[in-house]
């Protein structure tokens, strides 16, 4: 076992256990993911998720890898964007969560390639995707400095990689917004989900992320350039954008 620790949640866990506990996590809320996504966001992760794909420049195609792929909202919105000429991969490195992604997209006879593996080490070649996206993953990956170096890496030239991540909300909003995320969250858990633990967790996570201008500055650290943040829902949630040059 490592000696260095880093957050879950904010509990400090060793390192190498915390892909574990995310896993465990995620397990947990796969069949219900969607349902909750929707309660907790009143819808609007649609909008949000809307939104990245209308900033991500994919079009007919396009050659696309989405990280952490989870129920598959943006990769079904990529595949159909980038047409039968392009390509979506799907990836993520919670089985159960893969699998809910696998089966919506075949729900809506769509075949894409998918990938179970950790984002931190790509099974991809350099320079190969127009667009890399991630939603709602990197707060839950253990080394995000590793994790975006590998998205800009697998990015070509010219390519965007994209975050959507919650992020933080505007002052004025600050104590409503604790407030539903440490007792509504957790109690739609319960009984949604049937697992408070994990969405207490969630709301915890959210915190423990990085803000916006610190999200954009380890971007560009990855060697991603021009890169540029959009506050939605009054920075409850951002999306970053970035291009490799």
């Amino acid at each position: 076992m490592t000696d260095k620790t880093t957050h879950f949640g904010y509990r400090q866990v060793p390192e190498d256990e915390k892909a574990q506990r995310v896993g465990d996590v995620f397990r947990s809320v796969a069949p219900s993911y969607d349902l909750m996504n929707d309660l907790m966001s009143l819808g609007l992760h649609r909008v949000w998720k809307r939104f990245a794909l209308e900033m991500s420049g994919v079009r007919e195609g396009s050659r696309v890898l989405d990280v952490a792929s989870g129920s598959g909202d943006l990769a079904l919105a990529f595949t159909r964007r980038a047409g039968p000429s392009g390509q979506v991969w799907m990836t993520d490195i919670n089985a159960a969560m893969l699998a809910v992604g696998r089966d919506k997209l075949i729900d809506a006879g769509l075949f894409p390639p998918l990938a179970r593996c950790d984002a931190e080490k790509l099974p991809f070649r350099d320079d190969t995707f127009d667009c890399v996206s991630v939603a709602f993953g990197l707060r839950n990956m253990t080394h995000k400095e590793q994790a975006l170096a590998e998205m800009a890496r697998v990015a070509r030239p010219g390519g965007r990689v994209l975050v959507l991540e919650f992020s933080r909300p505007w002052k004025p909003l600050a104590r409503a917004y604790d407030a539903y995320s440490f007792n509504v969250l957790p109690a739609l858990g319960k009984h949604v989900a049937r697992d408070e633990a994990a969405y207490r967790y969630l709301a915890e996570s959210i915190r423990m992320h990085p803000d916006q201008e610190t999200l954009k500055s380890m971007m560009q650290a990855s060697g991603l350039a021009n890169v540029e943040y959009f506050n939605l829902a009054a920075g409850v949630v951002a999306l970053h954008r970035g291009y490799k040059l």
